[in-house]
């Protein structure tokens, strides 16, 4: 009885040591000044934007700072924007899952809609679409980064 009784001792003491012997820094989250680059299908970069990204509370981000690096007809006046990460997981430092982002001119005649994934390099990457006035229709790729 008296070995049984160590031997869980034992095994309990070495549980707790590996359960939290190691500890690991909290994944990387989307709080960041981003750089986006929308590329039509020919690879022309039609849409260039800077962004700071918040998480609030569940999924929806806080957007500040927003500003197009390249001039746009589509977007001549101010925008608005909405957006969400929904973090599914981590990947190497980063956290990764599903984003979402909207803007939208003013009049709400042109909008723009990103649906990517954050990967484990810390990038997000998906499509987007462009619809509203004659010559803002459009679609490719889109690659978000954090410049270092």
């Amino acid at each position: 009885m008296k070995r049984n009784g160590a031997t869980i001792v034992t095994l309990l003491a070495l549980m707790f040591t590996a359960c939290g012997g190691s500890s690991r820094p909290a994944p990387i989250g989307i709080n960041g000044s981003w750089l986006a680059d929308l590329q039509d299908q020919d690879g022309n970069h039609v849409l260039v934007f800077n962004a700071d990204l918040a998480q609030g509370s569940g999924s929806s981000l806080t957007i500040s700072n927003f500003s197009f690096s390249n001039p746009s007809p589509c977007f001549v006046s101010t925008t608005t924007q909405s957006a969400t990460f929904a973090a599914s997981g981590s990947s190497g430092p980063y956290q990764t899952g599903l984003f979402n982002m909207t803007v939208s001119s003013t009049s709400g005649e042109n909008v723009a809609m990103l649906t990517g994934t954050r990967l484990g390099n810390g990038q997000i990457s998906g499509n987007w679409t462009l619809s509203g006035s004659a010559g803002c229709n459009s679609n490719g790729s889109v690659l978000m980064s954090l410049p270092q």
